[in-house]
């Protein structure tokens, strides 16, 4: 039976290995353990699904006090379409909505196209924006 849970520090070295297997190409500024600890310096809104002991998915999300986010939502490939995403998704939902958040965003990149049905199987929408953003550091 899976299960969804809190990251936890003993989660982290398969979560860094579950992040570079579904996103092989990220940036290097998405690298995992950086992402993980800057994550952690400001709340641990980090979700993992487990499956007969093993981290089959994970989740990371966000809330500034005006909209929450969703980030590097990932599965591993075997169990996919297990329903796994989509619990992930939930949850961390409703963990931003008992915060008080009243909208949940999130992007894809522009050569992910094929993940939108799934978004959109949980009420997600296309909204017609651009998206910017700078490095500062």
């Amino acid at each position: 039976m899976m299960k969804i849970r809190q990251f936890c520090e003993s989660d982290r070295s398969d979560l860094i290995k579950l992040w570079h297997a579904v996103f092989p190409d990220d940036p290097s500024h998405n690298e995992p353990s950086k992402v993980i600890e800057s994550k952690l310096a400001i709340d641990n809104l980090i979700f993992i699904a487990e499956h007969k002991g093993l981290i089959i998915g994970a989740c990371m999300a966000g809330y500034d006090g005006h909209r929450g986010w969703l980030y590097a939502v990932a599965v591993c490939k075997e169990q996919r379409r297990s329903g796994a995403g989509s619990a992930l998704v939930q949850h961390a939902i409703q963990a931003l909505k008992v915060m008080g958040c009243i909208k949940v965003n999130l992007q894809i990149r522009a050569t992910n196209t094929q993940v939108t049905t799934f978004y959109e199987s949980l009420g997600f929408v296309i909204e017609e924006r651009l998206s910017m953003g700078t490095f500062i550091g």
